[in-house]
C-alpha cells in the first residue's frame, strides 16, 4: 500500500516517530512536511500549504495518516475531488484539549483561546479514524470533549461524540528503544556515593521543571547528596528556574542542556539512577519510558499516562500523589541504597519497541483503508 504521513511540525519526537515508521513499516510511505516551529501558525496555515503540495505532486495514496497539528477539516476541504475517495486517519500525539499552557503564553493573560482544541475537534470529526498514543490520551481527550463542546452558547454538537468515540483507539507511540541497547553502560552503582537523579525531559512549563528543583532543594535541606544530570531541549531563553538551578545545585550537575549526539544521551540515561518525573502533562511520556528501558528507578505521579507503563497495583511503590509524598519516596529509595541495583521491569517497556509495534501500524493502515472500501 501507499500511504501518505503528514506532519506540519516536523522535529523531535513527531520527527522520529514518523521517520522510525517510515524505515520499518512494509507499506511505502511517504513523509509531507513542514519545519518543526511557530505552531501556532502550522495549526492554522499549514493545511493550506501542504494541501498546495500534495496537489502538485500528483500522487495516489491508498491511506492520508496525518498529525493532530493539522487542520484536517481545512486540508480536506482544499482537495475535496481528489481524495474524496481516499480514508484519511489522525495520529495523535497530543492535544489542544488538556494541553497546559505556561503563563510566559500571551494568550494565558487574555484567557485561553480555544480555537485550537477546536481544530483538533473539529479534525476529529472529520477524520475516518482516530488513533492515539496512550490509553489516557484516548480516555481524557473523549471525556473532555463535552465540557469543551458546552462552552459554546449554542448548537454544541454533542451528538457527534458517540462517533468519535466509537472511531478513535490506542495505537501506542513506536519506539526504537533498542537503539539504546547498542549504548549501554553500568547505572552508577556499588562504588558510587551518591545517586544520579535524571531529567530528560523538554525544559517546558507542563513538565513542571519548578516542581522537580522544589524537590531537589528539599533534598539539600535534608542533607541528602544527589548529582543530577539535566538534559532536554530548552527554551531560546533560559529559564529562570533552570538558572536557579545551575547555581543552588552547582557541581552536582553533570549535565547541562542537550547533549551533543544520541550517543552521548543514550550514556547519560544508562548512568542514571533515578527518573524523578513531576509533570503536569504526558499523553505518552516517551523519556519516561527510555528512562526505565535503561534501568532507572521512577518516581511517578500517580496519573497521566503512567500508569499505563506500570500497573499500580504491581508497582505501587513508584509512584505518589504529592508533592510531600515524592520527597519522601525519593529520601527513602537514596537511604536504602536501592539506587545501586538497576530498576528490573522484566522487559515491561519492550512492547513499545518497533519490533513490537510495526506489524500493529502496518495492520491498522490496512484495516483504514479495507473499512473505506467497505463503504462506497
Amino acid at each position: 500500500m501507499k500511504i501518505c504521513l503528514i506532519e506540519p511540525f516536523f522535529t523531535g519526537s513527531h520527527e522520529r516517530w514518523a521517520n522510525e515508521l517510515v524505515h520499518r513499516s512494509r507499506h511505502e510511505i511517504d513523509i509531507l512536511s513542514l519545519p518543526g516551529r511557530h505552531w501556532k501558525w502550522r495549526m492554522h496555515g499549514a493545511a493550506i500549504t501542504l494541501a498546495k503540495r500534495f496537489s502538485e505532486q500528483g500522487k495516489r495514496y491508498d491511506a492520508i495518516l496525518v498529525s493532530d497539528m493539522l487542520d484536517l477539516t481545512t486540508f480536506l476541504a482544499l482537495l475535496r475531488r481528489q481524495i474524496a475517495d481516499t480514508p484519511v486517519a489522525i495520529y495523535f500525539h497530543e492535544n489542544q484539549l488538556l494541553y497546559p499552557w505556561s503563563p510566559r503564553e500571551a494568550d494565558t493573560k487574555k484567557g485561553r483561546d480555544l480555537h485550537y482544541a477546536f481544530i483538533n475537534y473539529s479534525s476529529a470529526v472529520a477524520a475516518d479514524r482516530l488513533y492515539f498514543n496512550s490509553d489516557y490520551h484516548r480516555n481524557a481527550f473523549i471525556d473532555a470533549l463535552p465540557e469543551f463542546l458546552d462552552r459554546y452558547p449554542d448548537f454544541e454538537n454533542q451528538d457527534t461524540l458517540p462517533e468519535i468515540s466509537e472511531k478513535s483507539e490506542t495505537l501506542w507511540l513506536g519506539m526504537d528503544l533498542k537503539s539504546f541497547d547498542a549504548h549501554r553502560r553500568e547505572n552508577r552503582g556499588a562504588a558510587s556515593e551518591r545517586p544520579l537523579i535524571l531529567w530528560n525531559h523538554r525544559w517546558e512549563y507542563d513538565k513542571n521543571p519548578i516542581g522537580f528543583f522544589r524537590i531537589l532543594y528539599r533534598l539539600l535541606e535534608w542533607v541528602i547528596d544527589f548529582d543530577v544530570a539535566l538534559l532536554g531541549e530548552g527554551f531560546e531563553e533560559e529559564p529562570p528556574y533552570f538558572k536557579e538551578a545551575k547555581e543552588r545545585l552547582g557541581n552536582r550537575i553533570v549535565q547541562y542542556g542537550l547533549a551533543e549526539d544520541f550517543a552521548a544521551y543514550a550514556a547519560h540515561v544508562w548512568q542514571a539512577n533515578i527518573a524523578l518525573v513531576t509533570s503536569n502533562q504526558d499523553f505518552f511520556g516517551g523519556s519516561v519510558v527510555e528512562a526505565i528501558h535503561c534501568g532507572c528507578h521512577p518516581i511517578l505521579p500517580q496519573r497521566l499516562a503512567y500508569p499505563d507503563h506500570l500497573d499500580p497495583a504491581e508497582w505501587g511503590e513508584v509512584f505518589y500523589n504529592t508533592e510531600a509524598e515524592a520527597i519522601e519516596k525519593l529520601a527513602a529509595l537514596i537511604e536504602s541504597e536501592k539506587w545501586k541495583s538497576p530498576f528490573e521491569t522484566k522487559g515491561a517497556m519492550d512492547r513499545y519497541d518497533w519490533s513490537q509495534q510495526i506489524d500493529t501500524y502496518d495492520s491498522k493502515l490496512e484495516e483504514l483503508v479495507s473499512s473505506k472500501k467497505g463503504t462506497k
